[in-house]
Formats: structure tokens, sequence, C-alpha cells
């Protein structure tokens, strides 16, 4: 066995996955065999979750059986909704309050019994659908909540993507904002072996259940390096505007101060982010639509100036973060909304790891201090 050390697992091989694959010096990402460019513009998130759930795309009456299961599970237990509105009252953090209020699903879930097989491929299923459909229905909660506004109950006949801008902002969208945000949802579904599905994986490794699994990762997303990159981009543009200074002289002036400016590098691209790329388009329509493009041409200054100066490309986070703006989404739920999409990843990587379980349990090197004398505690 190598005692070389390899921080952070970088570049360490720990599984093999039929979901997903990066190439990140191409700059290409595939789910099952399609690129993420034919899905993102050809492909419903449903349709999505059922090829990363299923291996294959579903015909058309396997998507309508498949979506139709999932919106008639929308609707979230009273008692879980009391939760989330004390969690509003309390001013608690969205993703903290998303992470417990997951948890308490479990106690509600007719498949999650005491005596349950956590690797019942079929009762996980039903689960994966379950907590997929119910994730939009609690951030929008809790955002209405914490605003002062009551819920929205959510629609049946509403897609995924559309259902979720319903309950958010009590209005039915249009076509338009509809297919961006599901493209977007798409567009975030899975993405490898990256911290979030790691630590899902490690959790469904020791035969925890899939809503255990499902809260690490919602706990580990909810880190500023990974899935709060988002809110950290929309901050700091915010921040660009309120300066009144050109786009490159804030961020030269930024990086004289040693700031780090969000959205750039990623541990896999070594290229522009295909994701980033996609986005870049939806920021650019939805800015020409309501006929003002700052954000759009701010961002695309900020990267032509990362890209020329400093070598870096732009990752997913940076164009999701106008693109979720210029939809009139609050920059606090960025990255609730990074794992209403994730889930799915996150539960097919699930349904993966107890196919074919073993135990996660890597080794540390130690460097601490070797052969110490003991003293008893009345001689210290």
């Amino acid at each position: 066995m190598s005692d070389e050390l390899k921080k952070g697992l970088e570049g360490v091989l720990v599984a093999e996955s039929g979901l997903s694959y990066i190439d990140g010096d191409e700059g290409r990402l595939v789910y099952r065999g399609h690129t993420i460019e034919d899905l993102a513009r050809g492909a419903s998130y449903e349709e999505v979750l059922y090829l990363l759930w299923n291996g294959e795309l579903p015909t058309e009456s396997e998507l309508d059986a498949f979506a139709s299961d999932m919106a008639a599970e929308r609707a979230v237990d009273d008692d879980v909704l009391g939760t989330v509105r004390d969690l509003a009252e309390a001013d608690e953090v969205p993703m903290a309050a998303v992470r417990t209020a997951v948890s308490e699903l479990s106690a509600f879930d007719p498949d999650a019994t005491e005596d349950a097989d956590p690797t019942d491929r079929k009762a996980n299923l039903a689960k994966g659908k379950r907590l997929t459909a119910k994730l939009p229905t609690l951030v929008a909660a809790f955002t209405r909540l914490r605003d002062g506004d009551e819920p929205v109950e959510p629609r049946e006949d509403l897609s995924h993507a559309a259902n979720f801008l319903y309950m958010l902002n009590g209005e039915e969208p249009d076509d338009v904002m509809e297919e961006v945000f599901d493209q977007a949802l798409v567009l975030h579904a899975d993405h490898g072996l990256n911290a979030s599905t790691f630590s899902a994986m490690v959790t469904a490794s020791t035969l925890a259940d899939l809503h255990s699994a499902i809260t690490s990762a919602i706990g580990t997303l909810s880190g500023s390096l990974h899935g709060g990159a988002n809110q950290n981009v929309m901050e700091m543009l915010e921040e660009v505007d309120a300066s009144g200074k050109d786009p490159v002289e804030w961020v030269e002036t930024a990086l004289d101060d040693g700031r780090r400016v969000a959205g750039f590098g990623h541990r896999v691209y070594n290229v522009k982010d295909p994701r980033a790329k996609i986005l870049s388009e939806q920021s650019e329509d939805l800015g020409e639509a309501a006929g003002d493009t700052k954000w759009y041409e701010m961002s695309v200054a900020i990267e032509e100036y990362m890209r020329e100066e400093k070598g870096l490309a732009p990752n997913v986070d940076f164009y999701s973060a106008s693109t979720y703006y210029q939809m009139g989404i609050p920059v606090d739920i960025y990255t609730p909304i990074f794992a209403m999409s994730r889930v799915g990843g996150w539960i097919a990587h699930v349904l993966e790891q107890y196919d074919d379980n073993r135990l996660i349990r890597p080794r540390a090197r130690y460097v601490g201090p070797e052969d110490r004398t003991f003293t008893p505690i009345d001689e210290r």
C-alpha cells in the first residue's frame, strides 16, 4: 500500500461509477453517455432524474408515469412545515433549515421504518422520489415564511421547475422562466465524486439509510468552498455594482488587496466549465428580455480579465449567480436550489454504493508524538 499523501484525496480513485464523466482538459461533462449540452437543451429535469436512476432516458409513457408519481409526492406533512415555520421565525440559515427539515422527513416516510433494509432498491427509489419532490416545497416554504408570507401549496399539474417557481412567488412562471430554471436544474444534477456526493456515499457505506446520506450531503454542500460559491459570486457582483467602479478595475484592486475573485477555478476543470458556457447564454438572454444586461456584461468583463491576466476560467457558479438573480431568486437560497437539483445525483450515487457496498474507511498518516511516558494525574 502506497504511503504517498494525497491531501483532499486529490487524484485518488475510490470508486467506479456509471453515472457521470468529467474531462477537465476538454471541458466535457457527460451523464450516462449523454453530453450535458444535449441534456440541458433537450431534456427536462425529470428526464435526467430518470436517466440517472434507471440508466436510460425514458419513453414518453415512462416519463409521464415517473413525473406524475413524483408530482404526487410534493406535499409535506404539517409537522414538518411546522418545523420549517419555527426555523424561519428563528432566522435560521437557509441551508441549516433545509438540512433539519430533510432529516425530519424520514419520520413521515412509509419506507423509512426501523426494520427496513437500507439497501432495498425499490424502497430507495420510492424514497428518492419523495425527497426530490419535497425539497422544493421545503425551500419555497422557508423562503416565504421568513419573508412574512404563507407557504403556497404545490401543484401536481406543473413541471418540477415550474412548480418551485410557483411556490416561491405565488405566480405561475412564463415559459422562458420555466425553461431557464429547468435547464439550471439539469446542469447541476450530478458532477462526479464532488464533496457532497462523496459525503453521501461515505454515510451510505455504513449502511445508514437514504435520508441520513442525503442529510450528510446537504451539510457538506452548505460550505462556501462547495455549494455556497454561487452566493459568493452574486454578493461580489453586487459589491462591484455598488462601488461604481469599472469591473476590471474593481477586480484588480481586490486582487491587490489579497481577495479571492469568486467563481473561478475548479478542482477538476482546467478550461471553462461546460455548464458555465450554457448558463452564460441564459444570463444574457434573461438580461436582454428584461432590457438590462449589466449583470451579464459585468460578468463577461471579469471573465475576460481573469482568463487573460490570471489564466483562470469560470466555473458553473459564476454564471448561475446572475442567472438566478435575474429570475428574482433571493441570493441566500442559491445553495438550497443547488441541493434541490443535486439531490438527484446524490440519490443515484447512493444507489450505486448500496449495490456494491464496502465501508469507506481511509487511513491517515500519524505525525504526533511517540514514546511518551505516562504521568499519573496526581503527579502532573
